[in-house]
């Protein structure tokens, strides 16, 4: 009875530290996409460094999340747990003191690293610490917990930049990370493996963290320097060869960090097909939902942050009623569904031209943003027990590791490609916009080298006030054309992800891999 009262307890303190700490993190990401208008402003960064302040952190945390989960089962998971949290608001400290674009993407590699020590951890320890019989509620807890605290980021990140004060969005991880060390030193025991000897595949984190580096930098650089630059065809050629290689150490590896043996199972593969789609969509649509509302519709970071509420608050009250409908009857009907409802809410969000700003919020975004969450909550749950259900139970630990990995790499892709492709689109539009202007060639030159700004861009200097407002008149048009089609690429991949449930996921059993 001692035993186990003293497991229950200590269960109780995993809880609490695996909240604040995920809290952290997620925090970070919601808040970030509201505050990038602010930190634009204050940093003077063009558009392709704002996907690199986004990528940078993702990179690290999609290339080594995986080397982070095995670190944890060989050292201690409470260990690499604690390690990741110090690095973590190491880094967010740093980020906040950073005076330019480029040493804030610096320092979000560090937040990264820590992030990838940090995220496996939270559902690791809840696991090893937590009796079996009381494990699905309290992974339940922890989701809707985290959730409900990630609903305050936008809103938390809106009010701070419209403050002046968006760097407190990285200042306020440190006291919260030092609380969850100190009750993780005092309170939770170490837990590892004891029988684990498995090596760590060096090579493979190695070969994908390039990889997934010069793929990301290539498209980011193609449109300032055009694809027959070799900056654009010969990092994007390097990323593929260096993935090819991370496939053929994995395959020959003993010890691989992902065993490609798992993706011989068909609903394995179909659910990360669907995961990368959907996620790749989520985190574009969102991206470009934000830009538009505070760089050409008028909001403030704030209420550009509330208008995601509804969103979140779909989550929360839908999550795990679909979970356990999904439970009940299977997956399949919930992952086609789902991911088809968010596409037509991204899609409906793509037909949105100017606005007169929040007063037309009701009409304008929030159909489609009802649309869109309410595809996402009767995703989540059931995609989660579709890829757990899929493998052995020798396998979760590291089918939870590669899932979480894809959704990353997909935010990753999304920016870097999406955010690319923006830029172009952005810059295309301009130039039939600014035909008609009565401004010189130099004007117009001038007019375009902003593209790269995306909706932040700024009428060159020497124009007349008739001259600047017709030029910022061209920048909105321009953007809200490029973010229209944008977001119908987005919206055709949530479509793409529920076509993956179709044909790959059965219903309603889910077939184990037999590895």
């Amino acid at each position: 009875m001692a035993t186990v009262a003293l497991r229950s307890i200590q269960g109780k303190w995993v809880m609490a530290c695996t909240i604040m700490a995920s809290a952290m993190a997620f925090i970070d990401a919601t808040a970030l996409n509201v505050i990038l208008p602010s930190l634009q402003q204050h940093l003077k960064a063009s558009g392709p460094d704002l996907f690199w302040v986004l990528n940078a952190y993702l990179l690290m945390l999609a290339s080594l999340i995986l080397i982070g989960g095995t670190l944890g089962d060989r050292l201690g998971r409470k260990k690499i747990f604690m390690i990741g949290i110090f690095i973590f608001i190491s880094g967010s400290a740093a980020c906040g003191f950073s005076s330019s674009a480029t040493i804030l993407i610096i320092f979000r590699v560090i937040q990264g690293i820590g992030g990838a020590l940090m995220i496996p951890g939270s559902l690791s320890l809840i696991s090893s610490s937590i009796d079996e019989k009381e494990r699905g509620k309290a992974i339940g807890t922890w989701s809707a917990a985290t959730t409900l605290v990630t609903m305050g980021g936008p809103a938390l990140g809106g009010a701070l930049a419209d403050a002046g004060l968006w760097r407190y969005i990285f200042f306020i991880n440190v006291p919260i990370g030092i609380i969850v060390l100190i009750f993780l030193r005092t309170k939770v025991k170490e837990i590892k493996d004891e029988d684990n000897h498995k090596g760590l595949d060096f090579y493979g984190a190695i070969a994908i963290a390039l990889g997934l580096a010069m793929l990301t930098f290539g498209f980011l650089r193609l449109p300032a320097v055009g694809f027959s630059h070799i900056q654009g065809y010969g990092s994007i050629s390097a990323g593929i060869l260096l993935l090819l290689t991370f496939i053929v150490i994995e395959r020959k590896s003993s010890q691989p960090m992902m065993p490609l043996s798992l993706f011989s199972n068909v609903i394995f593969s179909g659910t990360n097909l669907l995961t990368f789609f959907l996620y790749a969509g989520l985190g574009a649509g969102m991206l470009f939902i934000s830009l538009n509302m505070v760089q050409v519709q008028g909001y403030t970071q704030l209420e550009s942050g509330l208008t995601f509420l509804p969103f979140t608050i779909f989550m929360v009250a839908n999550a795990r009623f679909a979970g356990s409908l999904a439970d009940k009857y299977g997956p399949r009907f919930f992952l086609i569904t789902g991911p088809f409802l968010a596409g037509a809410g991204l899609l409906l969000l793509s037909y949105i031209q100017q606005t007169k700003g929040p007063s037309d919020y009701w009409t304008t975004f929030l159909p489609g943003i009802l649309i869109f969450g309410f595809g996402m909550s009767l995703t989540v749950a059931p995609l989660t027990a579709a890829v757990m259900g899929s493998v052995s139970d020798h396998f979760t630990g590291t089918a939870s590791g590669i899932n979480n990995a894809v959704s990353r790499i997909a935010g990753v892709f999304a920016n870097a490609v999406l955010g690319s492709m923006a830029v172009l689109l952005f810059s295309a539009a301009l130039q039939k916009e600014i035909k008609e202007l009565p401004l010189n060639q130099q004007q117009k030159q001038a007019v375009i080298a902003q593209s790269a700004n995306l909706g932040n861009a700024r009428a060159p200097e020497g124009l007349n006030p008739v001259q600047e407002k017709k030029v910022v008149a061209a920048y909105h048009s321009g953007f809200i054309d490029a973010y229209g089609k944008i977001m119908k690429v987005s919206a055709g991949l949530g479509f793409l992800a529920s076509l993956m449930a179709l044909i790959f996921i059965q219903s309603p059993g889910i077939k184990k891999a037999l590895v």
